[in-house]
C-alpha cells in the first residue's frame, strides 16, 4: 500500500497538540489532562498535565475487563531450561495482584522505589507491572551487573525494596546473583528495608533471616488468600519507573519516564510503526534490564493487547544459529525486534542460512533491528533468508521507543541501506556543526533533536534537573544533544554514522568509522568488525580494523586481512589512511550486544583503562591485547 508517513508527519507538525491528543484516545485515564503539553513545567515542559492514570490497568486490567481474559499475554521461552511459561491476561493480573499485594506487605507505597534485579524470567516483568498498580517506581538493574554498579544505583534510587533471584543462566554457567546482591548492600550506604528473592532450581541460595523472604512462598501465600490490591491512581507525569544508563563521569545517568505520555507514544508506535495489532504476537529479543526490554517486551505490547515473548537465550549456542527461527516458528511470531549484533552472530554461524528452511515461519512478517548500526550487508543477508522486509531503525534509553523508523503500519517508504529511516511525529531532527549551525544536507554533523522532546521520552534525570541540562540540553540550545553524529539526505533519510566521539580526526579529515565498517562487512569471509581510531604521531589519528571472520572461513588471515584494506581504500579513498586490519576471535560486547569500541581503542592507545561492568565475556579484552600486541600495537 502507499505510505501515509508524509502526511502522518505533517498533521503532527502542524498541531503537535492535536495530534497526541487524538493518541491520547487509545488510552484509559481516570481524569483527562487540563493540557496536552506544558512549556512552563519542569526543565522543558510536561505532556499531558493534570491527567491521572495507571499504566498497569492498562496494559493488564482492561484487557481482563474488555474481552482478552483468555488470551495469551506473555509467553516465557527458556532456552536453557527448555521450559516454556505462558500466562493469559487473566493469570498475568492475578500474578500482578498478588506480587503487588507482596510489596505492599513490605510497606511499598506511592512513590517508593523498588529495583528489579533479575535474570529473564516472567517474575521480573511481573515485579515491573505490580510496581505500576501500586504507584512505586521501579528500577530495573540488568541482572549479573557486578556488585559496586549495583551498590551506585540502590543509593541513587535509595530503593525500599529489592526483587532478585538465586541466580542467572548463561551458556555454559550458572551466574549466582545472591553473592552480587549481599555484597551490593553492604557496599551501598542506603540499605533497603526487605529482599524478595527468587529461588530458582538451578542454584538456590541462602537467605539473610529478618532482610530477606521467598519470593514465590510470598506470592504463592498472597494468590491463595485471594489478596486484591487495586491500581493506583497516578498523575500522568509521576515516574514510573528511573532506567540508569551510564555516565561519562562514572556516575550512572538515571533516567525517569513519566506514566501518561509513556503510555501514548508506545500504544501509538505498535501499530503505526510496528504493524502489530492486538491479539498478534511480539517478541523483542531483548533483555528487562535495557529499555528495550521495558519498552518492547514488557509495556508497548501489553498496551496494545498483543501477546509478548520473553526469550531466556543466546542467538548462537542454545543451542544453534536455528534458535530465533525455533522461537518464531513454536508461538507464531509476526514481528521480531532484535539488534544487529545477533544477526551478525547467526550469520557468522550459519553463513548460508541452511538453518531457515527447516522452520516453518509463515506467520512471520516484519524483522526490526535497533541497537546499533545495522550494516547493509546483515540487512541483506537477512532479507536473502527470511524474504520479509528487514527495518533498522534508532533511539536511544533516553526517547524511550524509535526516533527514526521505517513505519510499516503507515506503509512501508524504500528501504535505503545504512539509514534508519525517517523521522517519527514529535522528533523534528536537525544536524547541526560544532558551531551549533545547521550543515549542508548530505553533511556529517551534530544529530540534535529540536525541543520540545515527544511523549515518552525523558522529562529529566532522576534527582539531577543540572545534569540532565549539562548533559542534554546546554551545548546546543533549544535542541536536545543525542551524542550520535550522521547526516540527513535530500528525501529526509537519516544516516547515523558514529557516536559523536567515534568520528575520527585523520590529518584534519572527519571520517565516519561507521562508513569504514559498512566497506569491510561487504567482504564475503566477514562476520563482524569494528573499525576504531587510534593514535598516530603524524596524522593525529588513523582508523584501524577489527574482524571476526565467517564460521568455516578456509582462508589464510593475511589475505583476508589484505582485501579488506583494499576493499576500504577503493571505497573511501586514500584519505582515509586505512592500512591495517587485524583478525581476531571475538569482538568485545556489553550484554545487550554493544561493540566496546572505547576500550579497545584505550588498549590500543596504551591508556588506563576500567573494565566495562556491561561487558558480556570479561577474557575477550585480553584475546584483544594480545592479538594487537602481536601486530606491535599497544605493546
Amino acid at each position: 500500500m502507499a505510505s501515509r508517513y508524509h502526511e502522518v508527519y505533517a498533521n503532527w507538525k502542524r498541531d503537535p497538540d492535536a495530534f497526541w491528543a487524538e493518541a491520547a484516545e487509545a488510552i484509559d485515564w481516570y481524569r483527562r489532562w487540563d493540557r496536552v503539553f506544558d512549556p512552563r513545567e519542569d526543565v522543558y515542559g510536561r505532556w499531558f498535565t493534570g491527567a491521572v492514570c495507571n499504566t498497569c490497568y492498562n496494559t493488564v486490567d482492561r484487557h481482563v475487563t474488555g474481552g482478552r481474559a483468555d488470551q495469551l499475554a506473555l509467553v516465557h521461552d527458556s532456552a536453557y531450561s527448555g521450559k516454556v511459561t505462558r500466562y493469559t491476561y487473566a493469570e498475568l493480573m492475578r500474578e500482578v495482584v498478588a506480587t503487588a499485594s507482596v510489596l505492599w506487605n513490605q510497606g511499598v507505597r506511592k512513590g517508593d522505589r523498588v529495583i528489579i534485579y533479575m535474570p529473564m524470567v516472567p517474575e521480573a516483568a511481573i515485579a515491573m507491572l505490580a510496581c505500576a498498580r501500586l504507584g512505586a517506581i521501579h528500577s530495573v538493574v540488568f541482572g549479573g551487573f557486578a556488585a559496586r554498579e549495583l551498590a551506585t544505583r540502590i543509593d541513587d534510587a535509595t530503593p525500599k525494596v529489592i526483587v532478585s533471584a538465586s541466580c542467572g543462566i548463561e551458556p555454559g554457567r550458572v551466574v549466582p546473583y545472591k553473592p552480587l546482591l549481599d555484597g551490593a548492600i553492604e557496599l551501598a550506604r542506603h540499605k533497603p528495608d526487605a529482599c524478595l528473592v527468587l529461588q530458582r532450581e538451578e542454584l538456590r541460595c541462602d537467605l539473610v533471616s529478618g532482610r530477606d523472604f521467598d519470593l514465590a512462598d510470598q506470592v504463592a501465600r498472597e494468590r491463595a488468600a485471594g489478596a486484591w490490591v487495586d491500581c493506583v491512581r497516578v498523575a500522568a507525569t509521576d515516574p514510573l519507573y528511573v532506567l540508569y544508563t551510564s555516565g561519562t563521569t562514572g556516575q550512572p545517568k538515571g533516567v525517569v519516564r513519566d506514566n501518561g505520555g509513556h503510555m501514548v507514544m508506545l500504544r501509538w508506535t505498535m501499530e503505526n510503526e510496528f504493524s502489530v495489532k492486538p491479539g498478534e504476537v511480539f517478541w523483542a529479543a531483548s533483555d528487562v534490564g535495557w529499555v528495550v526490554g521495558h519498552s518492547y517486551i514488557v509495556y508497548a505490547p501489553l498496551l496494545a493487547g498483543c501477546t509478548t515473548v520473553m526469550f531466556e537465550g543466546k542467538p548462537v549456542g542454545t543451542p544453534d544459529a536455528g534458535t530465533f527461527w525455533r522461537v518464531i516458528a513454536d508461538h507464531g511470531v509476526a514481528a521480531l525486534f532484535t539488534a544487529p549484533t545477533a544477526f551478525r552472530a547467526i550469520k557468522g554461524q550459519d553463513p548460508q542460512g541452511r538453518l531457515v528452511p527447516a522452520y516453518d515461519l509463515s506467520k512471520f512478517r516484519t524483522l526490526f533491528l535497533a541497537g546499533e548500526r545495522a550494516d547493509p550487508e546483515t540487512i541483506k543477508w537477512a532479507e536473502r533468508n527470511l524474504k520479509v522486509p528487514v527495518i533498522d531503525h534508532w533511539w536511544q534509553t533516553e526517547t524511550g521507543a524509535p526516533i527514526t523508523q521505517n513505519p510499516v503500519g503507515l506503509g512501508t517508504l524504500p528501504v535505503k541501506y545504512g539509514s534508519p529511516g525517517v523521522p517519527m511525529p514529535g522528533y523534528d531532527i536537525r544536524v547541526l556543526d560544532d558551531a551549533g549551525h545547521e550543515v549542508a544536507k548530505g553533511a556529517l554533523g551534530n544529530v540534535v533533536l529540536k525541543l520540545p522532546l515527544p511523549p515518552g521520552c525523558l522529562p529529566t534525570l532522576w534527582k539531577a534537573d543540572k545534569r540532565f541540562r549539562q548533559s542534554y540540553l546546554d551545548e546546543f540550545p533549544g535542541h536536545y544533544k543525542t551524542a550520535d553524529a550522521g547526516m540527513i539526505d535530500e528525501d529526509g533519510y537519516l544516516f547515523v554514522m558514529a557516536r559523536t566521539d567515534d568520528i575520527i580526526n585523520v590529518a584534519g579529515h572527519r571520517l565516519s568509522t561507521g562508513a569504514m565498517e559498512e566497506v569491510l562487512a561487504e567482504h564475503p569471509d566477514v562476520a563482524e568488525c569494528a573499525v576504531i581510531g587510534i593514535a598516530d604521531t603524524m596524522k593525529g589519528q588513523v582508523p584501524l580494523g577489527l574482524v571476526v571472520l565467517n564460521a568455516g572461513a578456509a582462508r589464510e588471515d593475511g589475505a583476508v586481512e589484505k582485501e579488506a584494506v583494499a576493499l576500504v581504500r577503493d571505497r573511501i579513498g586514500p584519505v582515509a589512511a586505512f592500512k591495517t586490519v587485524v583478525t581476531i576471535k571475538r569482538l568485545p560486547k556489553t550484554r545487550s550486544g554493544k561493540i566496546l569500541r572505547g576500550t579497545m581503542q584505550k588498549i590500543a592507545d596504551k591508556e588506563a583503562w576500567k573494565m566495562p561492568a556491561t561487558i558480556d565475556d570479561p577474557a575477550i579484552l585480553d584475546e584483544i591485547a594480545e592479538a594487537l600486541k602481536a601486530r606491535g600495537i599497544g605493546a
